[in-house]
């Protein structure tokens, strides 16, 4: 184990020089997983601050089984076309705070994560206790903000606010598949601008593959408590797919204060189904699903109150 560790410097840059690394991804020739550019392992007390990241060959900064760690004032780029670069990946960690800090790549900006199936089931390490604040996220084919698929430890307790999003696949992404048991739940998102995001919101229970053929297909995840709130958005294509399982819907979606603006003349803004949740001042009007009466008082106390969230 790690601890006091801090990577700093004054806007220095550590370049991964991912291109070979992307070649070789594209053309399927790895027999094994690409390298992040920096990785913490059971780790405490660390600080990464500012830096500029370029051209990860995958992860950038990827703390696993950590607690207490800062990333701030950093600069993270890979081109919009790299595959499948990823920003910041805390992973099966807690007490993570990410703030002030700028974000381009290919596939997910930040991606929160807890294992993958039966063996994040078995190591049971949730990412708890995370806050992300002031940050400005692109991520071309991917989500700006993105929570699993890989969430079997579960994930809970995440404060996300001030955020831009922009020029992104998704905006706001919550992945999880049968299978991958776990949870993601008490999540509260505010204060959000998005521009060119093709889906604003996004939940899926349909999403991602497995790491081989032992895992429990009855293990159902559970999807429940998010609450979204404060957001803008402009040259949006989908205001929201919210798409659950239907052995296990997805419970309390609770939206509040949404305007997009939509780029096209579709008839349909949202698409739904196994969800059940909440809504008010949101527009365009969204589906039937998000306007159950039974759901309304835990959103209510959801949106008007923030004090359950640690705020590191």
């Amino acid at each position: 184990m790690l601890h006091d560790v801090v990577i700093t410097g004054d806007n220095g840059t550590i370049d991964g020089q991912g291109s070979v690394w992307w070649d070789w991804f594209s053309s399927h020739s790895l027999n094994y997983t690409r390298p992040p550019l920096v990785e913490f392992i059971d780790s405490k007390d660390v600080v990464v601050s500012n830096l500029t990241f370029l051209n990860a060959p995958a992860y950038n900064i990827h703390p696993v089984y950590c607690s207490n760690v800062q990333v701030q004032n950093v600069s993270i780029y890979a081109p919009p076309e790299s595959p499948h670069t990823v920003g910041v990946v805390p992973d099966s960690s807690n007490n993570v705070c990410i703030e002030d800090c700028n974000i381009t790549v290919g596939y997910d900006a930040i991606a929160l994560k807890s294992g993958w199936d039966e063996y994040g089931i078995s190591y049971n390490r949730p990412t708890t206790n995370i806050h992300i604040k002031t940050v400005n996220l692109q991520a071309e084919s991917g989500a700006a903000l993105a929570f699993g698929s890989e969430m079997s430890g579960g994930i809970s307790d995440v404060l996300a606010e001030s955020l831009h999003l922009s020029k992104s696949s998704s905006g706001i992404e919550l992945r999880t598949t049968k299978g991958r048991g776990g949870y993601i739940r008490d999540i509260l998102i505010s204060n959000t601008t998005m521009e060119s995001v093709r889906v604003a919101l996004n939940a899926t229970g349909q999403c991602g593959s497995h790491p081989d053929e032992k895992f429990d297909p009855t293990a159902l995840p559970v999807l429940d408590l998010i609450t979204i709130k404060n957001v803008v958005g402009s040259n949006v294509t989908l205001a929201g797919n919210f798409t659950g399982i239907l052995e296990s819907p997805f419970t309390s979606i609770c939206l509040s204060n949404i305007s997009l603006s939509i780029n096209n003349e579709s008839s349909s803004y949202w698409v739904c189904s196994n969800i059940f949740g909440f809504s008010k001042s949101v527009s365009p009007e969204p589906c039937r699903d998000l306007e159950s009466t039974n759901t309304s008082s835990a959103c209510f106390s959801l949106l008007d109150s923030s004090d359950r969230f640690s705020v590191l």
